[in-house]
């Protein structure tokens, strides 16, 4: 599977972002997807997954309630809808499949079989 995603930007904090990841190469609907950050001097962490059928899906604490992860299988994309943006939210984000027919948790627990390229989003002050 090949991942990319784009959607990045600046934007002010209060703002909201739309970051898509397009899927090529294999069924999309035989992988859970995720999403992971990585901010200057951090280390890369998990924010968003989605099931298969993206009936389910689980968030970071940071961003419960702010961030939404969605998937249409259909057009082989999933995505981070981001609302109410934080200056801490600022990073590379990329997308993250699973092992295939692997279930939701091991994209939570980064057990990922393949990586996109990030995509920078910064918000400022």
């Amino acid at each position: 599977v090949q991942l990319q995603a784009f959607g990045g930007g600046l934007v002010q904090a209060g703002g909201s972002l739309r970051l898509s990841c397009a899927a090529s190469g294999s069924t999309f609907s035989d992988y859970a997807c995720g999403w992971f950050r990585q901010a200057p001097g951090k280390e890369r962490e998990f924010v968003a997954a989605v099931s298969w059928s993206g009936g389910s899906t689980f968030y970071a604490d940071s961003v419960n309630g702010r961030f939404t992860i969605s998937r249409d299988n259909a057009e082989n994309t999933v995505y981070l809808q981001m609302n109410s943006l934080k200056p801490e939210d600022t990073a590379v984000y990329y997308c993250a499949a699973g092992p295939r027919y692997a279930a939701q948790i091991s994209v939570i627990r980064g057990e990922i079989e393949y990586w996109g390229k990030g995509t920078l989003v910064t918000v400022s002050s």
